[in-house]
């Protein structure tokens, strides 16, 4: 069991393997239990880790989950990267994991050698936040509950409604993650997503235009699968994602 701390709370992470330090970032809902299969894969190579931001997982639970929870992640991971005594690391992250990926490389430019980001838009709109987050978690599915369980604990109902209420106060604000500030990135990214996601409208177009913004980066959008693209494609992905690493 490994933590380290961040502001008087602890953060539990997950290791495989060594040499050049490769986080896998966790979703919103999501926590490094979920990334076991990518932890193996990319720790034949890399000393891959993932964490449990915090809030989530085995990390220390929050009094309140703030619209700033994002940021707070980007700022987890640098301090991991710290902990461990490396002074950058190659970051993949998913769904809202892409999005702490992508402000990390923004905040701690220094720190982050390369981005992966997966299965991610923007901005979350009002639209996405009733069809995505109010209608589905509402339908109490028992596969979507095991999975919860699975990447929480027993407390995993106050964790996804925390989540649940803070992507309702950060959709009231505006839903923009990046704060027009993706052009500020210079390390090499690479954006992925399936074409199909049924979470993200049109997500190939607005990938698309993500890629315009940062100066360094690839594209790939595959014609299977759906959201995310890391799990419902994993061989492709695996295979983009080693082919993009072997360039950096």
């Amino acid at each position: 069991m490994a933590y380290f701390e961040y502001k008087s709370k602890k953060i539990f992470y997950r290791e495989e393997g060594t040499g050049e330090l490769l986080i896998v970032i966790p979703g919103n809902t999501a926590s490094s239990a979920a990334h076991e299969s990518e932890l193996k894969n990319y720790g034949k190579k890399y000393h891959a880790v993932s964490l449990d931001i915090l809030g989530t997982g085995q990390s220390d639970r929050l009094e309140k989950w703030t619209v700033d929870w994002w940021k707070e992640g980007a700022h987890q991971v640098k301090a991991l990267i710290e902990h461990l005594k490396y002074e950058d690391a190659i970051l993949i992250g998913t769904s809202g994991g892409a999005v702490i990926a992508l402000l990390g490389a923004i905040l701690h430019p220094d720190n982050v050698k390369a981005v992966i980001a997966d299965s991610f838009v923007e901005k979350f709109s009002k639209e996405m936040l009733k069809k995505n987050i109010i209608d589905e978690r509402n339908k109490n599915e028992e596969g979507q509950i095991l999975f919860w369980k699975f990447a929480h604990g027993e407390d995993w109902e106050k964790v996804i409604k925390e989540d649940t209420e803070m992507m309702i106060e950060f959709v009231k604000q505006g839903g923009e993650w990046f704060e027009q500030r993706l052009g500020e990135i210079i390390c090499p990214v690479l954006l992925t997503a399936s074409k199909k996601d049924h979470m993200l409208p049109d997500v190939a177009d607005q990938i698309c235009d993500i890629s315009k913004k940062i100066e360094k980066s690839k594209v790939f959008i595959n014609d299977k699968g759906f959201h995310p693209f890391i799990w419902s494609q994993p061989e492709d992905f695996r295979i983009i994602t080693e082919y993009f690493l072997k360039t950096l």
